[in-house]
C-alpha cells in the first residue's frame, strides 16, 4: 500500500474515531504536510456534505452522463493472485 492511500485511510479512520492508537502520532504529523491538509479538507467535506439537510435537491440532467463518464475512468481493483474464480453459472446455496 502506498504511503498516500495509508495517510488517506488513517485520516478517515480517525476521523470516525476508528484510528488505532498507535497510528494517532504519525497521523497527526503527517497532517502538517500538504498533502495531510488536503486529505483532511477532503473528509470533511465529505462529512459536510453527508450530514447536510439534501431535501429537495435536484440533481441536473447530465448527472448520470458525467457521473458515468468519471466511473469508466476508474481503475478497477484487481483480484488477488490466489484467489478462487467466480463459478456465475453455480446454483445458489439454500
Amino acid at each position: 500500500m502506498n504511503s498516500s492511500h495509508h495517510l488517506q485511510q488513517n485520516i478517515s479512520a480517525m476521523l470516525d474515531g476508528e484510528l488505532p492508537a498507535s497510528e494517532t502520532e504519525l497521523t497527526l504529523a503527517a497532517l502538517a504536510l500538504p498533502e495531510g491538509q488536503a486529505a483532511w479538507h477532503t473528509y470533511q467535506l465529505i462529512g459536510d456534505v453527508l450530514r447536510a439537510d439534501q431535501a429537495g435537491a435536484e440533481l441536473t440532467p447530465d448527472f448520470s452522463a458525467r457521473l458515468a463518464a468519471r466511473l469508466a475512468q476508474e481503475v478497477a481493483p484487481a483480484a488477488p493472485a490466489d484467489a478462487a474464480p467466480l463459478n456465475r453459472h453455480a446454483p445458489a446455496a439454500t
